[in-house]
């Protein structure tokens, strides 16, 4: 199927999608229940820099960076268990060579005529902002235990005392780590490292206190 098919391998979603997406400037991506992706317009293969060979048959949540991917997770899950009938997040996805996309994703259940939910589909409105992406370099190891444990003491707002005490380090030795973080993120204090961390998807999306994801630590 060509890139500018419109999305129609189902009944369902042939009487939902027509041209006018392909051409809205918004992604469009058809899932089956377990979130394959089955089907997309030439705007998400522009947009996510991905030809279809590499989109389809691919769960759609690992195009998506890590500090979103296990909230969208969730949200499709339950369009998919027919618990909810749309949704709408903020949503960053990844491109190749670790670029971002973001923008607003609105998702909803598509049913077929007996009831069940037959697809979902996703839109993704990019960010106006959006120039080819910002680094996001969600898949490089940046940083060690440590620093990921104070980084996290840092961003929830704990003192060097309270961190040295937690970590068995002298205070020195937090001061010496807040240092190399503050080298690696190239940021001059600690509230910029805080803000240049969230920034870059370091942190888990709505949780507290702060956690720095698994794709992040050595």
């Amino acid at each position: 199927m060509s890139e500018t098919t419109p999305l129609a391998r189902s009944d369902a979603g042939r009487g939902v999608f027509r041209s006018f997406f392909e051409r809205s400037g918004m992604c469009v991506a058809q899932l089956d229940r377990s979130l394959r992706i089955v089907e997309a317009n030439a705007d998400f293969f522009r947009q996510f820099g991905r030809s279809p060979a590499e989109v389809y048959g691919v769960d759609f949540t690992d195009l998506l960076h890590p500090s979103v991917r296990d909230k969208l997770s969730g949200q499709l899950s339950r369009l998919a268990e027919n618990q909810r009938p749309r949704f709408a997040e903020r949503v960053v996805a990844l491109r190749p060579g670790d670029t971002a996309l973001s923008g607003e994703l609105t998702g909803f259940a598509v049913h077929g005529e007996a009831g069940p939910v037959e697809c979902l589909m996703v839109l993704i409105r990019p960010d106006k902002s959006d120039r080819g992406g910002c680094l996001a370099t969600g898949r490089q190891k940046l940083l060690t235990e440590m620093d990921a444990r104070i980084l996290e003491g840092v961003a929830a707002g704990v003192s060097t005392v309270q961190l040295a005490a937690t970590l068995y380090l002298s205070r020195g030795g937090v001061e010496y780590h807040v240092t190399t973080l503050l080298r690696k993120l190239k940021v001059k204090n600690r509230p910029a490292l805080v803000s240049k961390a969230y920034s870059m998807g370091i942190f888990g999306v709505g949780s507290w206190p702060p956690r720095v994801l698994p794709d992040f630590v050595k």
